[in-house]
């Protein structure tokens, strides 16, 4: 694959879908154990495609500014079909978690007001939790929704593709808000191809590479390591729940060892878990033969 002639990251999935239709880019553990589904490169160009469709039937209000849209869904499969629908469709993705059902939910309003998001894409499931709530906060009353689980897959043909050069905005990432307000970074599809090209060179990944992720997806390690990262380099990514692996540590090094991972990280709190929880016979299992890059990130690095 010639990178260099790539510049965004609708090129990148289209590469994909167009030299490796039928690899698996990711598959899904709800449980940490269970194979729930998969998705191949094609299947998920059509996804994005048949979402983008739907925002660009959506856009136009005359002002010339590009739309933003948050995405709300829990780990899984979904986000990443509205991610990157939301990059075919030239939509700034705002990723962001869920509330909880009836909670007030300072952080997403601010959100919301900072972004000055137009549009949600969301989940069924998440749909009938957050729609009260949301529609009460004067902020969020006048947002408009796709539940994207519901869009027809044959809407892939209305899509039109558009203008994308590597200094347009691809998301906003925000910060937790844990100590203000929270702050968004614009990242554009430039930044994300540099990032990515920098990762592919100091893990040494290939395409016989394979990640294992439970990172959250609206977190830049869990996006553009865990998501983005294994479609650029063209090799499949296994992922999980992060409750799966909080409930459970021994799950991450099970997944690792059942795939033949060879990469795979967490912050420091993740390997005191495993160290701290799994019990000694636990172990005879377990096979990390496989594993080459485990990376530490998220909080101070404790080698």
């Amino acid at each position: 694959m010639q990178y260099h002639d790539i510049t965004n990251l609708v090129d990148l999935l289209n590469h994909r879908e167009k030299y490796q239709p039928d690899g698996i880019a990711f598959s899904f553990l709800p449980d940490g154990e269970t194979e729930e589904a998969s998705i191949s490169y094609k299947n998920l160009d059509k996804k994005a495609r048949a979402i983008a469709s739907v925002l660009q039937s959506m856009k136009g209000d005359g002002s010339g500014k590009a739309e933003r849209a948050l995405l709300l869904y829990q780990p899984g499969l979904e986000f990443i079909a509205a991610f990157f629908g939301c990059l075919y469709a030239r939509v700034i993705a705002v990723p962001v978690y869920p509330p909880k059902r009836n909670q007030h939910n300072n952080r997403l309003q601010a959100i919301i007001s900072d972004a000055q998001a137009t549009i949600v894409l969301t989940s069924i499931s998440i749909m009938s939790d957050i729609e009260k709530s949301l529609k009460q906060e004067p902020e969020s009353s006048s947002l408009r929704y796709i539940i994207t689980d519901t869009v027809d897959s044959n809407n892939a043909d209305y899509w039109q593709p558009l203008q994308i050069s590597s200094d347009t905005l691809a998301f906003l990432q925000y910060t937790s808000g844990s100590t203000g307000t929270p702050k968004g970074v614009m990242v554009s599809h430039g930044n994300l191809l540099h990032n990515l090209s920098v990762i592919y060179k100091c893990f040494e990944h290939t395409n016989n590479s394979i990640f294992v992720s439970w990172l959250p997806h609206y977190h830049d390690m869990g996006l553009i390591g865990g998501i983005l990262q294994p479609i650029y380099g063209g090799f499949p990514a296994i992922l999980m729940a992060p409750v799966a692996f909080i409930q459970k540590p021994i799950r991450w090094l099970m997944t690792i060892s059942r795939y033949k991972a060879t990469t795979s990280g967490a912050p420091n709190f993740a390997y005191d878990l495993c160290v701290n929880k799994i019990k000694p016979e636990k172990l005879a299992s377990l096979d990390l033969s496989s594993w080459e890059i485990s990376f530490n990130g998220g909080e101070s690095v404790r080698a």
